[in-house]
């Protein structure tokens, strides 16, 4: 709502993209002078960095340390997944996210370290010169570290074994700008290095205060997550704002939408084109890719009744005229029968927010829920058994699914999170959706927010965090796995510099 030979060629061809971007953290320095120097690998393949570096510890009054970063003036939001590669050495080796006045030995810094025995813990030197203090985490070991500047509040969170982000550690430190941010290494122990890996590194800069993403709308990265490694890749970015990427049947290329029109990105050439959709030319982020991949569905702003509402359209896969499904607004896309026969949308009725079926030639449409509140997202399983939708009848929004006819209604998520948008894998063993924090309110999914992409076996209740994001509406709000399953496009936001 509105709110084979070929596929190799495609996932090659996202390598060669990547391939053509350099390090976000360009300024590297052996901070201190330790004996031993460190260095930075950037490995443009797979978008990740291998750090080394030595010196007696980041502590007391001043540090040794190996640190790649980049100079920085707004708040930012700095999130890796981080993994020590040096099997021996002093316990208390670390890896991690930092932010710092400057590089002489003695400067002002905070950081979220991750130790080699698994200890977690906010660091930080208030001035220059002064004594190191510390903030520890109760948790031990960590997948995922995330250092976010707000004001003068620094925060500190950690993620483990596929799951949530904790609760901040928080202190207040004032960094006057330019300041560095960056990744850092530290052996503690003088005549030994570490090395350490930082993979999904993303720095973000959230929206300022009152900044609601449609009036001020953000940059844009067009990422794919391999859901079986969890590693991510930014395929394009762009200064526009661009939503909801579909992956075509066939794995050439992907679909979005931005500034009203459709977007064609052939992911071996690595550039978007304009599809040609006729006279629906105010197109939102509900449109997808029929089961025979020759047509797209899509939902577009039309003048109703001297409103301008979502109508639901359908156009060749390769641009043309635009056929009317739906004849009442609004109405906005959000699946197709395997059979290619009828689409599930859901539509504004009297009021009331619910799932529809219409044949995807046009004719009667169909109610399929009727509960109160919102009923969203409804997207069929590729057996055409089941329709996965989203539904605030508990009071959280949730995902459930029913009987193609409406019938059988089943909760399948059950947690405090407000779960949106379930797109089945072409398999059928996985369902993957975006997840919003539990104080967005449940019957909303707007910009800006930090959300995650849960996926869970069918039939199963227990959902795994894939990938933690900076983004919200137009992230993940359609059908976008690859035709093998084993990955996913979306979009990430920033109002930051470009990665």
């Amino acid at each position: 709502m509105r709110t084979s030979l070929t596929l190799l060629i495609g996932f090659l061809t996202l390598t060669s993209m990547a391939q053509s971007q350099k390090s976000f953290f360009p300024e590297t320095k052996n901070v201190g002078n330790p004996v031993l120097s460190g260095k930075t690998h950037y490995n443009p393949e797979n978008q990740t960095y291998e750090i080394s570096g030595a010196g007696t510890n980041m502590w007391l009054d001043k540090d040794e340390f190996f640190f790649a970063a980049r100079r920085a003036d707004s708040d930012f939001i700095l999130t890796s997944r981080v993994e020590i590669l040096t099997q021996t050495g002093d316990p208390h080796r670390k890896l991690g996210l930092m932010i710092r006045q400057s590089m002489d030995a003695n400067s002002a810094y905070a950081d979220i370290v991750l130790h080699a025995d698994g200890l977690l813990s906010l660091q930080y030197r208030g001035k220059q010169g002064a004594i190191t203090e510390e903030v520890k985490f109760s948790e031990t070991g960590a997948q995922y570290l995330q250092l976010e500047k707000k004001g003068t509040k620094i925060m500190a969170r950690i993620a483990q074994n596929e799951q949530a982000l904790t609760a901040a550690k928080e202190i207040e430190l004032a960094f006057e700008a330019p300041f560095y941010v960056g990744l850092a290494a530290c052996s503690h122990n003088a005549e030994l290095s570490v090395a350490g890996l930082f993979s999904n590194v993303r720095f973000d800069v959230a929206a300022s205060e009152g900044v609601d993403g449609y009036r001020t709308p953000s940059a844009s990265r067009l990422e794919i997550l391999d859901v079986e490694t969890g590693l991510r890749k930014i395929i394009y970015s762009t200064t526009d704002h661009i939503e909801a990427p579909n992956w075509s049947r066939d794995g050439k290329f992907l679909v979005y939408n931005s500034g009203g029109k459709l977007y064609k990105f052939d992911l071996q050439k690595g550039n978007p084109e304009v599809i040609n959709t006729g006279i629906a030319t105010n197109n939102n982020n509900d449109h997808g890719i029929s089961f025979d991949g020759k047509t797209i569905a899509l939902s577009s702003g039309t003048e109703v009744d001297g409103k301008n509402v979502s109508i639901i359209y359908t156009v060749p896969i390769g641009g043309g005229n635009a056929f009317r499904v739906t004849e009442k607004g609004p109405s906005y896309w959000h699946g197709w029968s395997p059979d290619d026969q009828f689409l599930v949308y859901c539509a504004e009725r009297n009021g009331e927010y619910d799932v529809y079926q219409i044949p995807a030639k046009g004719g009667q449409e169909k109610q399929l829920t009727k509960a109160t509140g919102l009923d969203d997202g409804p997207e069929y399983s590729p057996d055409g058994k089941s329709i996965y939708f989203n539904s605030t009848r508990t009071g959280m929004m949730q995902i459930w699914k029913m009987n193609p006819n409406g019938s059988n209604q089943q909760q399948v998520t059950f947690d405090n999170y407000q779960n949106w948008f379930a797109h089945p894998s072409p398999d059928n063993k996985w369902l993957i959706y975006i997840t919003y924090p539990p104080e967005v309110p449940a019957n909303s999914h707007p910009h800006n927010q930090r959300v995650m992409l849960r996926m869970q076996a069918v039939g199963e209740k227990e959902p795994l965090v894939k990938a933690h994001i900076y983004g919200g509406q137009g992230t993940f709000n359609v059908p976008s796995w690859s035709p093998d399953s084993k990955k996913v496009a979306f979009v990430s936001y920033t109002y930051g510099e470009l990665q």
